[in-house]
Protein backbone atom coordinates (compact mmCIF):
# COMPACT_ATOMS: atom_id res chain seq x y z
CA UNK A 1 0.00 0.00 0.00
CA UNK A 2 1.34 3.42 -0.91
CA UNK A 3 1.81 6.20 1.60
CA UNK A 4 -0.56 9.16 1.84
CA UNK A 5 -0.06 11.89 -0.75
CA UNK A 6 1.58 15.21 0.21
CA UNK A 7 -0.26 16.81 3.14
CA UNK A 8 -1.06 20.12 1.43
CA UNK A 9 -2.68 19.38 -1.96
CA UNK A 10 -2.47 23.07 -2.92
CA UNK A 11 1.27 23.34 -2.38
CA UNK A 12 3.66 22.83 -5.30
CA UNK A 13 5.33 19.44 -5.44
CA UNK A 14 9.06 19.55 -4.73
CA UNK A 15 10.73 17.62 -7.56
CA UNK A 16 14.44 16.90 -8.08
CA UNK A 17 15.60 15.83 -11.53
CA UNK A 18 18.60 13.61 -10.86
CA UNK A 19 21.25 13.98 -13.58
CA UNK A 20 21.31 15.48 -17.05
CA UNK A 21 22.86 12.35 -18.56
CA UNK A 22 19.76 11.08 -20.36
CA UNK A 23 18.61 12.80 -23.54
CA UNK A 24 15.12 13.19 -22.03
CA UNK A 25 16.44 15.30 -19.15
CA UNK A 26 16.15 18.58 -21.06
CA UNK A 27 12.56 17.90 -22.09
CA UNK A 28 11.50 16.83 -18.61
CA UNK A 29 13.21 19.84 -17.04
CA UNK A 30 11.53 22.31 -19.40
CA UNK A 31 8.10 20.74 -18.89
CA UNK A 32 8.42 20.60 -15.09
CA UNK A 33 9.79 24.14 -14.88
CA UNK A 34 6.78 25.44 -16.83
CA UNK A 35 4.30 24.04 -14.31
CA UNK A 36 2.94 26.19 -11.50
CA UNK A 37 2.33 23.10 -9.34
CA UNK A 38 6.01 22.07 -9.26
CA UNK A 39 9.18 23.44 -7.65
CA UNK A 40 12.10 22.01 -9.62
CA UNK A 41 15.78 21.51 -8.85
CA UNK A 42 18.09 19.82 -11.36
CA UNK A 43 21.25 17.98 -10.29
CA UNK A 44 24.03 17.94 -12.89
CA UNK A 45 26.89 16.05 -11.18
CA UNK A 46 28.48 15.15 -14.51
CA UNK A 47 28.61 18.78 -15.64
CA UNK A 48 26.75 18.45 -18.93
CA UNK A 49 25.65 22.07 -18.60
CA UNK A 50 23.04 21.95 -21.35
CA UNK A 51 19.88 22.08 -19.22
CA UNK A 52 19.32 25.79 -18.74
CA UNK A 53 16.65 28.14 -17.46
CA UNK A 54 16.14 26.11 -14.29
CA UNK A 55 17.76 25.91 -10.88
CA UNK A 56 20.78 23.63 -11.40
CA UNK A 57 22.92 22.30 -8.55
CA UNK A 58 26.25 20.50 -8.95
CA UNK A 59 25.60 17.34 -6.92
CA UNK A 60 22.95 14.85 -5.89
CA UNK A 61 23.53 15.85 -2.27
CA UNK A 62 22.62 19.45 -3.12
CA UNK A 63 19.41 18.26 -4.76
CA UNK A 64 18.42 16.07 -1.81
CA UNK A 65 19.03 19.03 0.52
CA UNK A 66 17.39 21.69 -1.66
CA UNK A 67 14.35 21.71 0.62
CA UNK A 68 14.31 21.30 4.44
CA UNK A 69 12.28 18.11 4.19
CA UNK A 70 13.80 16.93 0.94
CA UNK A 71 11.96 16.47 -2.37
CA UNK A 72 8.50 14.94 -2.65
CA UNK A 73 9.60 13.14 -5.79
CA UNK A 74 12.60 12.59 -8.03
CA UNK A 75 13.00 11.95 -11.75
CA UNK A 76 15.96 9.68 -12.46
CA UNK A 77 17.67 10.57 -15.74
CA UNK A 78 21.17 9.28 -15.00
CA UNK A 79 23.15 6.66 -16.88
CA UNK A 80 21.38 3.31 -16.53
CA UNK A 81 23.95 1.80 -14.16
CA UNK A 82 23.29 4.59 -11.62
CA UNK A 83 19.51 4.12 -11.45
CA UNK A 84 19.64 1.61 -8.61
CA UNK A 85 21.47 3.77 -6.08
CA UNK A 86 19.29 6.83 -6.75
CA UNK A 87 16.05 4.86 -6.48
CA UNK A 88 17.11 3.09 -3.28
CA UNK A 89 18.06 6.43 -1.74
CA UNK A 90 14.69 7.88 -2.73
CA UNK A 91 12.90 4.95 -1.10
CA UNK A 92 14.97 5.44 2.05
CA UNK A 93 13.94 9.09 2.17
CA UNK A 94 10.29 8.44 1.29
CA UNK A 95 10.41 10.22 -2.08
CA UNK A 96 8.35 9.05 -5.07
CA UNK A 97 10.25 8.06 -8.22
CA UNK A 98 9.93 8.31 -11.98
CA UNK A 99 12.88 6.35 -13.37
CA UNK A 100 14.10 6.32 -16.95
CA UNK A 101 14.06 3.09 -18.89
CA UNK A 102 15.51 0.53 -18.69
CA UNK A 103 14.73 0.42 -14.99
CA UNK A 104 18.10 -1.21 -14.24
CA UNK A 105 20.99 -3.00 -15.90
CA UNK A 106 20.30 -6.33 -14.15
CA UNK A 107 17.35 -8.28 -12.80
CA UNK A 108 18.63 -8.24 -9.17
CA UNK A 109 19.02 -4.45 -9.25
CA UNK A 110 15.52 -3.97 -10.69
CA UNK A 111 14.05 -6.36 -8.12
CA UNK A 112 15.77 -4.47 -5.31
CA UNK A 113 14.41 -1.14 -6.57
CA UNK A 114 10.84 -2.42 -6.83
CA UNK A 115 11.01 -4.05 -3.40
CA UNK A 116 12.48 -0.96 -1.72
CA UNK A 117 9.81 1.36 -3.13
CA UNK A 118 7.05 -1.09 -2.24
CA UNK A 119 8.30 -1.38 1.35
CA UNK A 120 8.67 2.41 1.63
CA UNK A 121 5.17 2.95 0.25
CA UNK A 122 6.31 5.29 -2.53
CA UNK A 123 5.33 5.44 -6.20
CA UNK A 124 7.83 3.87 -8.58
CA UNK A 125 6.99 4.54 -12.22
CA UNK A 126 9.10 3.62 -15.25
CA UNK A 127 9.51 6.33 -17.88
CA UNK A 128 7.92 4.86 -21.01
CA UNK A 129 6.47 7.94 -22.77
CA UNK A 130 5.31 5.86 -25.75
CA UNK A 131 2.87 4.08 -23.40
CA UNK A 132 0.80 7.29 -23.65
CA UNK A 133 0.80 7.52 -27.45
CA UNK A 134 -2.73 7.72 -28.92
CA UNK A 135 -1.60 5.26 -31.61
CA UNK A 136 -0.53 2.75 -28.97
CA UNK A 137 -3.84 3.17 -27.17
CA UNK A 138 -5.63 2.47 -30.47
CA UNK A 139 -3.73 -0.80 -30.74
CA UNK A 140 -4.43 -1.77 -27.14
CA UNK A 141 -8.15 -1.08 -27.62
CA UNK A 142 -8.32 -3.04 -30.89
CA UNK A 143 -6.68 -6.08 -29.29
CA UNK A 144 -8.82 -5.88 -26.15
CA UNK A 145 -12.01 -5.61 -28.21
CA UNK A 146 -11.06 -8.49 -30.50
CA UNK A 147 -11.29 -6.25 -33.55
CA UNK A 148 -8.52 -8.19 -35.31
CA UNK A 149 -9.87 -11.61 -34.43
CA UNK A 150 -7.33 -14.03 -33.03
CA UNK A 151 -3.94 -12.31 -33.09
CA UNK A 152 -1.34 -14.58 -34.65
CA UNK A 153 1.71 -12.33 -34.81
CA UNK A 154 3.18 -8.90 -34.12
CA UNK A 155 6.16 -7.17 -35.68
CA UNK A 156 7.74 -4.16 -34.02
CA UNK A 157 10.54 -1.80 -35.00
CA UNK A 158 12.30 0.68 -32.76
CA UNK A 159 15.15 2.01 -34.87
CA UNK A 160 17.17 5.13 -34.25
CA UNK A 161 20.46 6.94 -34.57
CA UNK A 162 23.46 5.85 -32.59
CA UNK A 163 23.17 8.25 -29.60
CA UNK A 164 26.49 10.09 -29.84
CA UNK A 165 25.23 13.13 -27.91
CA UNK A 166 25.69 11.07 -24.74
CA UNK A 167 28.60 8.63 -25.07
CA UNK A 168 27.50 6.57 -22.07
CA UNK A 169 24.65 5.09 -24.17
CA UNK A 170 27.24 2.98 -26.02
CA UNK A 171 29.31 2.14 -22.91
CA UNK A 172 28.33 -1.40 -21.90
CA UNK A 173 29.19 -0.82 -18.24
CA UNK A 174 27.07 2.31 -17.93
CA UNK A 175 24.22 1.39 -20.27
CA UNK A 176 24.06 -2.35 -19.67
CA UNK A 177 24.47 -3.09 -23.38
CA UNK A 178 23.93 -1.43 -26.72
CA UNK A 179 21.00 -1.02 -29.09
CA UNK A 180 19.20 -4.11 -27.80
CA UNK A 181 19.05 -2.64 -24.30
CA UNK A 182 18.18 0.84 -25.55
CA UNK A 183 15.49 -0.10 -28.07
CA UNK A 184 13.90 -3.34 -26.87
CA UNK A 185 12.21 -2.09 -23.73
CA UNK A 186 9.73 0.37 -25.31
CA UNK A 187 8.14 -2.32 -27.46
CA UNK A 188 8.50 -4.92 -24.70
CA UNK A 189 6.41 -2.63 -22.47
CA UNK A 190 3.68 -2.20 -25.10
CA UNK A 191 3.57 -5.96 -25.70
CA UNK A 192 3.49 -6.59 -21.95
CA UNK A 193 0.47 -4.30 -21.62
CA UNK A 194 -1.56 -6.37 -24.09
CA UNK A 195 -0.11 -9.89 -23.89
CA UNK A 196 1.64 -10.20 -20.55
CA UNK A 197 5.12 -11.75 -20.33
CA UNK A 198 6.39 -14.10 -23.05
CA UNK A 199 7.34 -17.71 -22.38
CA UNK A 200 10.66 -17.62 -24.24
CA UNK A 201 13.00 -15.06 -25.77
CA UNK A 202 15.35 -15.64 -28.70
CA UNK A 203 17.71 -12.90 -29.87
CA UNK A 204 20.57 -12.14 -32.21
CA UNK A 205 22.75 -9.03 -32.49
CA UNK A 206 25.49 -7.57 -34.66
CA UNK A 207 27.84 -4.60 -35.05
CA UNK A 208 27.51 -4.17 -38.80
CA UNK A 209 26.44 -0.50 -38.69
CA UNK A 210 28.25 2.33 -36.89
CA UNK A 211 30.61 -0.03 -35.06
CA UNK A 212 33.42 2.50 -35.27
CA UNK A 213 31.37 4.92 -33.15
CA UNK A 214 29.95 2.43 -30.65
CA UNK A 215 31.61 1.40 -27.41
CA UNK A 216 33.49 -1.88 -27.21
CA UNK A 217 31.05 -4.78 -27.11
CA UNK A 218 27.96 -2.63 -27.67
CA UNK A 219 25.66 -4.13 -30.30
CA UNK A 220 24.32 -1.70 -32.91
CA UNK A 221 21.71 -4.02 -34.44
CA UNK A 222 19.46 -6.70 -33.05
CA UNK A 223 16.33 -8.79 -33.46
CA UNK A 224 14.43 -10.13 -30.46
CA UNK A 225 11.78 -12.81 -30.92
CA UNK A 226 9.22 -13.33 -28.15
CA UNK A 227 7.13 -16.50 -28.07
CA UNK A 228 4.06 -16.62 -25.85
CA UNK A 229 2.39 -19.59 -24.21
CA UNK A 230 -0.36 -19.57 -26.85
CA UNK A 231 2.22 -19.95 -29.61
CA UNK A 232 1.89 -16.31 -30.72
CA UNK A 233 5.18 -14.79 -31.89
CA UNK A 234 6.24 -11.14 -31.69
CA UNK A 235 9.48 -9.67 -33.03
CA UNK A 236 11.35 -6.50 -32.08
CA UNK A 237 13.86 -4.91 -34.46
CA UNK A 238 15.97 -2.92 -31.99
CA UNK A 239 18.73 -1.24 -33.97
CA UNK A 240 20.76 1.95 -34.20
CA UNK A 241 20.36 1.89 -37.96
CA UNK A 242 19.43 5.44 -38.99
CA UNK A 243 22.10 7.56 -40.67
CA UNK A 244 23.64 10.39 -38.69
CA UNK A 245 22.00 13.00 -40.96
CA UNK A 246 18.45 11.62 -40.56
CA UNK A 247 15.98 14.42 -39.71
CA UNK A 248 14.88 12.83 -36.42
CA UNK A 249 16.28 10.42 -33.83
CA UNK A 250 14.21 7.43 -35.02
CA UNK A 251 10.75 5.97 -34.52
CA UNK A 252 8.55 3.19 -33.23
CA UNK A 253 6.11 1.09 -35.26
CA UNK A 254 4.14 -2.02 -34.42
CA UNK A 255 2.02 -4.21 -36.69
CA UNK A 256 -0.49 -6.75 -35.37
CA UNK A 257 -1.85 -9.45 -37.68
CA UNK A 258 -4.99 -11.38 -36.77
CA UNK A 259 -7.45 -13.77 -38.31
CA UNK A 260 -9.88 -10.86 -38.79
CA UNK A 261 -7.54 -8.14 -40.02
CA UNK A 262 -4.36 -6.26 -39.29
CA UNK A 263 -3.40 -2.94 -37.76
CA UNK A 264 -0.17 -1.01 -38.05
CA UNK A 265 0.64 1.91 -35.75
CA UNK A 266 3.32 4.58 -35.89
CA UNK A 267 3.82 6.23 -32.51
CA UNK A 268 5.41 9.31 -34.10
CA UNK A 269 3.27 9.68 -37.20
CA UNK A 270 2.17 13.17 -36.13
CA UNK A 271 4.74 15.23 -38.02
CA UNK A 272 5.25 17.20 -41.20
CA UNK A 273 8.42 17.88 -43.12
CA UNK A 274 10.43 17.64 -46.26
CA UNK A 275 13.97 16.54 -47.08
CA UNK A 276 16.01 16.77 -43.91
CA UNK A 277 13.12 18.23 -41.89
CA UNK A 278 10.95 16.78 -39.14
CA UNK A 279 8.36 18.98 -37.43
CA UNK A 280 6.32 17.08 -34.82
CA UNK A 281 2.85 18.14 -33.71
CA UNK A 282 0.04 16.71 -31.64
CA UNK A 283 0.49 14.84 -28.37
CA UNK A 284 3.58 15.57 -26.26
CA UNK A 285 4.29 12.12 -24.86
CA UNK A 286 6.79 13.40 -22.29
CA UNK A 287 4.15 15.80 -20.96
CA UNK A 288 1.56 13.01 -20.74
CA UNK A 289 4.07 10.85 -18.86
CA UNK A 290 4.80 13.61 -16.36
CA UNK A 291 1.09 14.35 -15.92
CA UNK A 292 0.48 10.71 -15.03
CA UNK A 293 3.42 10.59 -12.61
CA UNK A 294 2.57 13.81 -10.79
CA UNK A 295 -1.07 12.72 -10.56
CA UNK A 296 0.05 9.44 -9.00
CA UNK A 297 2.17 11.31 -6.46
CA UNK A 298 -0.69 13.67 -5.61
CA UNK A 299 -3.12 10.80 -5.13
CA UNK A 300 -0.72 8.34 -3.52
CA UNK A 301 -1.46 5.57 -6.00
CA UNK A 302 0.40 3.40 -8.48
CA UNK A 303 0.00 4.12 -12.18
CA UNK A 304 1.21 2.30 -15.29
CA UNK A 305 3.89 1.84 -16.37
CA UNK A 306 4.85 0.88 -12.81
CA UNK A 307 8.18 -0.29 -11.48
CA UNK A 308 6.89 -3.85 -11.81
CA UNK A 309 6.34 -3.23 -15.54
CA UNK A 310 9.89 -1.91 -15.79
CA UNK A 311 11.15 -5.03 -14.00
CA UNK A 312 9.36 -7.31 -16.45
CA UNK A 313 10.97 -5.52 -19.41
CA UNK A 314 14.39 -5.88 -17.75
CA UNK A 315 13.72 -9.62 -17.56
CA UNK A 316 13.01 -9.64 -21.31
CA UNK A 317 16.29 -7.84 -22.05
CA UNK A 318 18.25 -10.13 -19.72
CA UNK A 319 16.77 -13.20 -21.45
CA UNK A 320 17.64 -11.69 -24.85
CA UNK A 321 21.23 -11.12 -23.73
CA UNK A 322 21.48 -14.71 -22.49
CA UNK A 323 20.06 -15.92 -25.80
CA UNK A 324 22.72 -13.99 -27.70
CA UNK A 325 25.40 -15.62 -25.54
CA UNK A 326 24.05 -19.16 -25.97
CA UNK A 327 22.45 -18.98 -29.41
CA UNK A 328 19.34 -20.64 -27.96
CA UNK A 329 15.86 -19.52 -26.88
CA UNK A 330 15.76 -18.64 -23.17
CA UNK A 331 12.82 -19.14 -20.82
CA UNK A 332 11.83 -15.85 -19.19
CA UNK A 333 12.82 -15.53 -15.55
CA UNK A 334 9.82 -15.62 -13.25
CA UNK A 335 9.14 -13.54 -10.20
Amino acid sequence: MLTAPPTDPAAPLKVALMSCAHTHAGSYAALLESRTDVELVVADPDGYGDVRGVRVVPSYADAWDAWPGGPDAIVVTSANAHHRDLVLEAARRGAHVLCEKPLATSIPDAEAMVAACREAGVVLMTAFPVHFSPAVETLRTALADGALGEVIGLTGTNNGKLPTARDWFTDVELAGGGAMVDHTVHLAEILDSVLGPPATVHATTNRILHAERAGEGAETGGLVTLTYGSGLVATIDCSWSLPEDAPTWGGLRLQAVGTGGQLQIDAFAQHVGGPGQWLPYGSDLDALLLDAFLGAVREGRAVDPTGEVGLRTVRVVAAAQESVRTGQPVALAEG
